[in-house]
């Protein structure tokens, strides 16, 4: 069954995989991107099974506008997909307020505000999916990284939350954790490091300016096949919450998980002494 897919951030990485797959099975795809003539092929090769706009995801009412466009273009739109987003590493006292301001408002109010914009349309159309992009970053912390973390902890709060939201509409919320990829983040998230203050040299910031700059520290994961499963994602009902792809991913998420799990238990007594007692019966009435 072919289906009609809005994608944000179809110039590269994911966003460009996802919708190269798409467009060969015979799908349609609404694509955005920052600057149009990095899609000049896909418009030549699909012709009008490719609808691409120009859209800076920090652009909110620039978002809405292009959203609706691409509905009265397509009429339904069947999956939504929030791609679009970077890394921004470093010490979060080396980074600018302009830095820390992009960042959250790329990867993480650029998907939501893209998500309600278009859950009008999804709820009038009887359904549809919604993929989010996060990170095994969105479950589990380095150091060097608390920005991009605190943007993706919050898009899986937000996108965890509105699986419940709009479930009764028949719209399905998954959202997706990749570990590394060979993509192009490293070298943009490289070019983008906050700067590193004197007091930080010797410390594990310095790791991430490692990784990022080492060539031949590649990563594990294939984007086709991370893509691949993504799609495939969408045809299964209900939809997953979530799906962790990359051997990294699931080592980092499952150790960050019992951690935290276990920190809990061993705090069960302490938690349960804070509440007031409970009420007991005296002669029939409670106290």
């Amino acid at each position: 069954m072919s289906r009609t897919w809005f994608i944000t951030g179809v110039n590269s990485g994911f966003g460009r995989e996802m919708a190269e797959q798409l467009l060969a099975r015979g799908d349609r795809v609404a694509g955005t991107v920052r600057k149009p003539e990095t899609v000049d092929d896909l418009r030549a090769k699909y012709g009008s099974d490719f609808w691409s706009e120009t859209l800076d995801v920090t652009d909110v009412p620039a978002i809405h506008r292009v959203v609706r466009r691409a509905f009265e273009a397509l009429g339904e739109i069947d999956v939504i997909v929030n791609n679009a987003g970077y890394g921004l590493f470093g010490a979060a006292e080396g980074l600018t307020d302009e830095q820390i301001r992009h960042q959250i408002d790329t990867n993480l109010v650029g998907p939501i505000q893209v998500t309600r914009a278009a859950l009008p349309y999804l709820r009038a159309q009887g359904g549809g999916r919604i993929l989010t992009l996060s990170t095994y970053g969105g479950q589990a912390t380095y150091p060097g990284a608390s920005l991009y973390h605190a943007s993706k902890w919050g898009l899986e709060g937000f996108f965890d939350s509105l699986y419940g939201e709009v479930a009764s509409f028949n719209i399905g919320v998954t959202i997706v954790e990749p570990g590394g990829a060979r993509t192009e983040f490293r070298s943009t998230a490289g070019a983008r490091m906050g700067a590193e203050p004197d007091a930080y040299k010797d410390t594990p910031i310095g790791m991430i300016r490692t990784v990022l700059s080492d060539p031949a520290r590649i990563p594990n994961g294939d984007p086709a096949k991370m893509v691949a499963v993504m799609i495939a994602s969408v045809d299964e009902t209900p939809a997953p919450k979530r799906i962790v792809l990359g051997s990294d991913s699931y080592a980092m998420i499952r150790k960050a998980l019992g951690e935290r799990l276990e920190s809990v238990e061993a705090q069960r007594e302490r938690a349960l002494s804070t509440d007031y007692p409970r009420a007991v019966l005296q002669d029939g009435n409670l106290s």
